[in-house]
């Protein structure tokens, strides 16, 4: 019973630094939440706050596209050239892209209204 007892113990020390290490994963990519329609708005936020500034890295895309005359672009405007739709025009729904920010001046926008529905932000 005793010797029982002890292996019972001995196999519960053993195994906390299994599930310790287990729940120990690098996070993953900071997120950023993106909103474009119903109506001529289109947004980017990181916790709830409006996107200024951002340390240059990889950050994961949630974009949330509520309108099929919409969709949500990102163009780096200085320091280097990349472009890209992350929701189409026609498309409606919600879709993640991660993207790799390099230093420079950027822009997210609406292509069909990009006069109006626009932000930039910096990545430093």
């Amino acid at each position: 019973m005793i010797r029982t007892m002890i292996v019972v113990a001995a196999l519960g020390v053993v195994a906390v630094p299994f599930s310790v290490g287990a729940s120990a994963q690098p996070a993953g990519p900071p997120v950023l939440r993106g909103t474009v329609g119903p109506g001529f708005t289109i947004s980017l936020k990181r916790n709830g706050t409006r996107v200024r500034t951002l340390r240059a890295g990889r950050y994961t895309f949630v974009i949330n596209d509520r309108a099929s005359n919409h969709n949500f672009a990102l163009e780096r405007k200085t320091g280097g050239e990349f472009e890209k739709a992350l929701t189409g025009v026609s498309f409606v729904g919600k879709k993640t892209a991660t993207v790799r920010l390099k230093r420079g001046r950027w822009k997210f926008y609406c292509r069909p209204h990009e006069a109006t529905m626009v932000g930039f932000f910096r990545v430093t």
